[in-house]
């Protein structure tokens, strides 16, 4: 399910947003049954709720809405059993959207970037977690944390991969995400990495970290 306005897992499948009859818009600030807004990918047993700029507006239309914080977790309630996993892309700022993301979630995968900036991110979005642990999700974990976009020739990548190791221990997965051409490239052709370029180091990182997510679920 796709929270994130920008759209970019839908357009980084392939997606034409122009063509979609349906979004996420329509799910969370809508009417429309999340069964008819699931579409096909070109990876067989892939489906997506994808989602266009229409998502933008739904921020402040929550602002009044009833139960403005479960609405997603009442959508996905139906449907959570029809798949091994429902992976909810989240959009980069903490807004309903992301709460509402939380709310609906077992667990949270939190990626982080090997960048100095992406550490105060990460607090922000522990602070979020706590509050809607303690008000609204009890249950909600931190399934793990996984490291991109590292350069094995900085300091800084590995100083960031120290520290965030310190902060969560065995919660980080042992893959880590390297800085890859491939993986820049193929979202402008529509494609996820394991059909752009199989074999890169890009989509050869991202198998053993599904891996990883199939022996720690």
């Amino acid at each position: 399910a796709i929270l994130d306005p920008q759209g970019n897992t839908t357009s980084g499948y392939g997606i034409d947003k122009d063509e979609l009859e349906h979004d996420t818009y329509d799910v969370v600030c809508g009417d429309t049954p999340i069964e008819e807004v699931i579409v096909e990918t070109i990876e067989p047993y892939v489906f997506m709720v994808p989602a266009t700029i229409q998502l933008a507006g739904a921020e402040i239309e929550l602002v009044s809405a009833i139960a403005r914080e479960s609405i997603l977790s009442s959508v996905l309630h139906d449907i959570k059993n029809e798949f091994d996993y429902i992976f909810i892309d989240c959009p980069p700022s903490l807004g309903l959207l992301t709460i509402n993301a939380l709310v609906a979630a077992d667990a949270l995968l939190i990626p982080i970037q090997c960048e100095f900036y992406a550490l105060e991110g990460v607090t922000k979005l522990l602070e979020s977690m706590k509050m809607v642990k303690m008000r609204l999700n009890p249950e909600l974990v931190v399934f793990g944390v996984v490291m991109t976009m590292y350069d094995s020739r900085t300091t800084l990548s590995k100083q960031v991969v120290t520290e965030v190791q310190k902060f969560f221990g065995n919660k980080v997965f042992k893959t880590i995400i390297p800085r890859n051409v491939k993986l820049s490239e193929s979202p402008s052709h529509g494609l996820p990495i394991t059909r752009y370029a199989r074999v890169s180091k890009g989509a050869l990182a991202y198998r053993n970290l599904a891996r990883e997510v199939v022996r720690r679920g």
